[in-house]
């Protein structure tokens, strides 16, 4: 064996080892962010839950992943667009309005927006004060009500409803813009007297003001409602199940949209591929982690409220699981 073939062997070795010795150290690197919404909605709980499973297999494929309380569906689309979020939850009519250039995105169209996956139906929730004796949503003019901080895509959709029934915010006596974490205790201490939000059910943010104070769940129906649904591919009519919350026994009809989690086309095909995996090689677990994730079917999760095209990632996965072409 020539002394020049020993040298090269040792090189190689030598290299082989250092670069065994550097891939934990790059693998560690990875750093990814899911924004999701206020501590009590159920986007903070999903986006736990995701990373969770991401987080479990990291040693494998490097990916460490973390999750953001954020202002909501808007803000959320809009730091990604920024580059400064990885990986974002967003109402489905949100992710429509950036794909289609309207609504909030009437200035420009966010073509590179990217869809995941679905998750959970949210319906839009009204909950009046006991005291208010609301028994429809038109009972709330003239009074206080929260309709959602902006950047939130509670905000877009009340906007959206107001505009459906020819109403200004000044048609309430106040129009708080508090933030979702903050519109059940201003319920209880008589600061507003009713709020609107899209959540998925059961939620705490609902749970709180229902068993604190009596607060009452409110229909949203009427010929307004059955014209929005119909005009607009994104929303669709939901029941609320009666009994759900305390003090609240009958079933509540109302209308809503589903949560989406989207990225940018320059995230990683990669990074996408194996967040995506990581939710649903581990789906019974994922599902048990929230209440509102128990009914999800993938073959949904994959088409539903998804507006955006798949991200290459994405529909790698998903063609390697049969669910898409």
């Amino acid at each position: 064996m020539s002394r020049a073939f020993i040298f090269k062997a040792l090189v190689a070795a030598a290299a082989l080892s250092g670069a065994l010795a550097t891939a934990p150290v790059m693998a560690q690197q990875k750093f990814v962010t899911i924004g999701t919404g206020g501590v009590t909605g159920v986007y903070y709980a999903a986006g736990g839950a995701i990373c969770r499973l991401v987080n479990k297999d990291r040693a494998k494929h490097g990916i460490r992943c973390s999750v953001e309380s954020t202002g909501g569906s808007v803000f959320n689309v809009n730091t990604i667009k920024a580059g400064e979020l990885d990986f974002g939850f967003t109402q489905s009519d949100v992710q429509y309005n950036a794909v289609k250039g309207l609504g909030q995105y009437k200035d420009g169209a966010y073509s590179d927006l990217r869809a995941v996956f679905a998750v959970h139906p949210e319906p839009f929730t009204v909950v009046a004060r006991k005291e208010a004796n609301i028994t429809k949503f038109e009972d709330f003019k003239g009074k206080r009500f929260n309709v959602g901080n902006p950047g939130s895509g509670t905000r877009s959709s009340m906007e959206e409803l107001l505009n459906a029934m020819g109403w200004k915010l000044g048609d309430f006596s106040l129009a708080s813009e508090l933030k979702a974490d903050e519109h059940g205790p201003a319920l209880c201490d008589g600061k507003i007297d009713g709020f609107f939000y899209g959540v998925g059910h059961p939620s705490a943010n609902i749970q709180d003001p229902t068993t604190t104070c009596g607060a009452k769940l409110v229909s949203l129906t009427g010929p307004v409602i059955d014209k929005l649904v119909a005009d607009k591919p994104y929303y669709a009519k939901v029941t609320i199940p009666g009994g759900l919350y305390p003090n609240n026994p009958q079933p509540t009809a109302t209308y809503g949209v589903l949560a989406t989690v989207v990225t940018s086309a320059k995230t990683s095909p990669e990074t996408v591929y194996q967040v995506t995996k990581a939710l649903f090689e581990n789906f019974d677990e994922f599902k048990k982690l929230h209440p509102a994730l128990a009914n999800l079917n993938p073959q949904n999760m994959v088409k539903d409220g998804l507006s955006a095209p798949l991200h290459e990632g994405a529909a790698r996965y998903y063609k390697e699981k049969g669910w898409i072409k």
